[in-house]
């Protein structure tokens, strides 16, 4: 017989946990058709000597739903091995969605994913108005690799409710139809539907996400769409207190749980330095639901991100912030300097949320102006002692000095890496957490599977590579009912990650590049030891180099 694809000599790692074994694998018509010691021949031969062949890496948690419409790659991800995408997470996204309010949608996305509102006004295609329609029109566009879709709630509220969607709870008349939205998307093969409890994800104008503002009722009614589908997950940004859950957090899941009778994935599992314990506890907590198919979501990686004053992320579930979101810098820079908002903020700070308050840990890593070029690579702290003033104002005076374009760097989460492995290793968390598409000039993490087998199973042993292949490939798989990827065996999807043992990981340092739509910024994480990328049976990338393919399928739930 002669096959489309034999990727001849490799070690295998087929991603159910099982040793590792030298292997020949077979490709036809799109799926694995012979796993073993194979003879005959093919269109396409691959020489894995000395590398691993594993199944394509599965990312639960991202937000390419923008991205899609100008980026088939799906860069950064694709360049990692990663070979199908859940999207739709935190509530928010861009369907269902009227033409007369799109704007309202994009604005949505600039403010919970900080994406820039000129690239999304340049990038997105709008060839849609329903859900099922946006997950056609991405099948119809053309990817690299595979697109799995969440429902997000607020553009499903904000369909039928029109801005009244941020300040109020829906009628059961508004209940029934947004249900009836849901249940469609999720019968067109959407993998379950996101929202999100915290406060830090504000929408249009600074007002609360129109998710937020679901009642009980209303929830109740959504997650009944997955019991009585009998398919779907339910994903929710969740803790108000970074990595920690509180009894009315937890009272939630036990309640979306109930409800759906379907798995429920939250976020996140993080280590704090201020409470070391926080991880842990969180997950000794929460196991009585983590046995009922409650799963929270940890990220392998330190979470250090770029910010500055014009997209003020993580300040955002500081009540004292609303006034410079969506603001011209003008604007901005007025409230900046008031010493009301600055006294506001100061004793906001006594009760810490995202950020801590530590400007040790604020470093200034990049400014426009040359007279303040001495100050990069100098923490607020530092430049703070050196004027004889406190680090607030410090914070907000460099700013103003910039024009508001100084960028700083911070170690949100995980700063301390000795924490780390005790939550990648805890079977009852999953690994993920990429945000992939997001924040896109803030931080990039979309490397996170090459940093978890480079980092900590390569160079600190902290797993097998057996066991770090299976986390992150049929454990998301799993969880999401993605049928027929996950794993290397006869009769699966051929979605194939081939690596270089010895060299796989990420790049020490994120890169800035200009390749958004309208010449837009992002950081981009380059990967490291990917030799090639196999998407249902076609060679994405050899030796890291796009072959010109666009393999990609819209994933379906129920198999689809």
């Amino acid at each position: 017989m002669s096959y489309d694809l034999l990727i001849k000599n490799g070690t295998v790692v087929d991603g159910t946990g099982a040793p590792r074994r030298r292997a020949d694998v077979a490709v036809a018509d799109g799926q694995i058709a012979e796993i073993g010691k194979i003879t005959d021949g093919a269109k396409k031969v691959i020489d894995a000597s000395d590398l691993i062949v594993a199944p394509g890496f599965i990312d639960p948690h991202t937000h390419y739903d923008a991205q899609i419409c100008w980026d088939p790659l799906l860069s950064c991800s694709s360049w990692h091995g990663i070979t199908s995408v859940v999207m739709g997470n935190c509530g928010v996204g861009l369907a269902p969605c009227r033409p007369e309010v799109r704007e309202i949608a994009a604005w949505d996305l600039v403010n919970v994913e900080a994406i820039p509102f000129d690239v999304l006004t340049k990038g997105i295609t709008w060839d849609w108005i329903t859900f099922p329609e946006y997950m056609q029109a991405a099948q119809k566009r053309g990817s690299g690799i595979n697109l799995g879709f969440l429902a997000p709630l607020t553009p499903f509220r904000h369909f039928v409710m029109g801005e009244e969607s941020m300040d109020r709870a829906a009628t059961p008349a508004e209940i029934a139809q947004i249900k009836a939205l849901l249940k469609e998307a999720v019968g067109a093969g959407a993998f379950g539907f996101t929202t999100t409890n915290i406060p830090q994800h504000i929408g249009y104008k600074a007002r609360p996400l129109a998710c937020r503002q679901a009642s009980r009722e209303e929830l109740k009614a959504y997650a009944n769409v997955l019991k009585e589908l009998g398919r779907g997950a339910i994903e929710l940004a969740l803790t108000t207190s970074a990595g920690e859950i509180s009894e009315q957090e937890y009272d939630l899941l036990d309640f979306l749980l109930t409800e759906s009778g379907r798995p429920v994935t939250w976020l996140g599992v993080i280590s704090r330095d201020d409470k070391p314990e926080a991880g842990p506890e969180m997950l000794r907590k929460a196991e009585p639901l983590i046995k009922r198919g409650g799963v929270p979501q940890v990220t392998c990686r330190p979470f250090v991100i770029q910010i500055d004053l014009r997209n003020p992320f993580i300040f955002a579930n500081h009540p004292s912030w609303n006034p410079v979101f969506n603001r011209s810098p003008e604007e901005q820079a007025r409230v900046y300097r008031d010493p009301a908002f600055r006294q506001a903020f100061r004793k906001e700070l006594e009760t810490p949320r995202i950020f801590s308050g530590r400007w040790e840990r604020l470093e200034v890593k990049e400014v426009s102006n040359p007279a303040m070029k001495p100050l990069e690579g100098k923490t607020v702290a530092e430049i703070a002692r050196e004027r004889g003033k406190d680090g607030l104002d410090t914070f907000l005076d460099l700013a103003l000095e910039d024009d508001l374009k100084i960028q700083y760097t911070i170690v949100l989460f995980n700063a301390n890496e000795d924490l780390i492995p005790e939550l990648i290793t805890d079977s009852r968390a999953l690994i993920g957490l990429s945000d992939g598409g997001a924040h896109v000039d803030m931080l990039c993490d979309a490397g996170y599977c090459t940093y978890l087998l480079g980092t900590w199973v390569r160079d600190k042993q902290v797993m097998t590579l057996e066991r770090a292949i299976q986390r992150i490939t049929s454990e998301p798989a799993g969880f999401f009912g993605i049928h027929r990827r996950g794993q290397l065996a006869v009769g699966m999807a051929a979605d194939i990650a081939i690596f270089d043992y010895h060299t796989v990981g990420s790049a020490k340092r994120p890169e800035m590049r200009y390749d958004l739509p309208g010449g837009g910024r992002r950081l981009v994480m380059p990967a490291h030891g990917v030799q090639y990328t196999v998407v249902n049976g076609q060679v994405l990338y050899a030796e890291q180099q796009h072959t010109g393919a666009l393999p990609g399928q819209v994933l379906r739930s129920g198999g689809l």
